[in-house]
């Protein structure tokens, strides 16, 4: 229950898998017996909660269902046990003895519950020199410690009471709850961001509409002060047309006018004439 808890359950092997790539020639495996030739039964076979190797044929070591040394031609690169009431000490001792003389190049154990199973919550070791050598462990803040594993080019953490992986230069492998909220708040950005996209859309339509409106709104008033200044030309044309009537008007009655005091001038100057003769005549 505990490497299922801290491994599978946590997304930790998945989250590996990921990481380091190669599915064709890297394992990323869980409870894998491990022995120099594992066909030959159970006689020296370890099963580790956590196994990882490089380089290695990953269709054999499934076909077998196991990590073959000799047919490999190499060790397993990493291994790490969990920590359970029925198999500590045989982890601390036993399988950190059968793993030297396998030449795993790490080995790492994982206690939840700080030193309560194994000597420390976080240990590593580094195959060296025919040897296994400590690797430091260093608290870097309270309930939080690490140590760098050279194999996988990662921090492997115990984090008040759970298991790590952090990338100097990508962060912290995600679980599956990390996993998942980091969908979510994905999902949650991009329909953030759609809403935004639509917003900003509706701003710009609403914009255009009133330039639209206020457009011909111009266009209106244009066109009334247009046909205002029409009807007034209009007008002032009929002013100026009933004005050049008048003054022909005047102009005909002045010239009447004219014509009757001539004809008046002319019968005065017939009845004088008249009036002439008469003297005339009488005389």
């Amino acid at each position: 229950m505990m490497n299922t808890t801290h491994l599978h359950d946590a997304g930790n092997q998945s989250a590996l898998r990921l990481h380091l790539g190669n599915p064709e020639t890297t394992v990323v495996l869980g409870e894998v017996p491990i022995a120099w030739e594992v066909a030959g039964g159970r006689a020296g076979v370890r099963i580790p909660d956590l196994l990882i190797a490089f380089r290695i044929l990953r269709a054999q070591v499934i076909e077998q269902k196991g990590y073959s040394i000799r047919e490999q031609g190499k060790p397993p690169d990493f291994v790490l046990e969990v920590a359970s009431d029925h198999t500590a000490r045989n982890d601390e001792i036993v399988k950190l003895l059968d793993y030297a003389a396998f030449g795993i190049t790490e080995y790492w154990l994982f206690d939840p519950d700080w030193g309560r199973r194994y000597a420390a919550g976080l240990i590593g070791w580094r195959w060296e020199n025919g040897r296994y050598v400590p690797i430091m462990i260093i608290r870097y803040a309270p309930g939080m410690y690490y140590g760098w594993s050279a194999v996988l080019g990662l921090y492997v953490c115990w984090e008040h009471g759970r298991l790590r992986w952090y990338d100097p230069a990508v962060g912290y492998l995600r679980t599956h709850d990390e996993e998942r909220s980091g969908r979510l708040a994905e999902r949650s950005d991009r329909i953030i961001a759609e809403l935004e996209r639509s917003v900003e859309r509706d701003a710009r339509i609403a914009a255009e509409l009133e330039r639209s409106v206020e457009r011909d709104a111009r266009i209106a008033a244009d066109a009334q002060r247009a046909e205002a200044e029409a009807q007034r030309e209009e007008a002032q044309a009929r002013i100026e047309s009933a004005e050049a009537q008048r003054e022909e008007a005047q102009a005909r009655t002045e010239s009447a006018e004219a014509q009757r005091d001539e004809a008046q001038a002319e019968v005065q100057r017939l009845r004088d004439e008249i009036a002439r003769l008469q003297r005339a005549a009488g005389a």
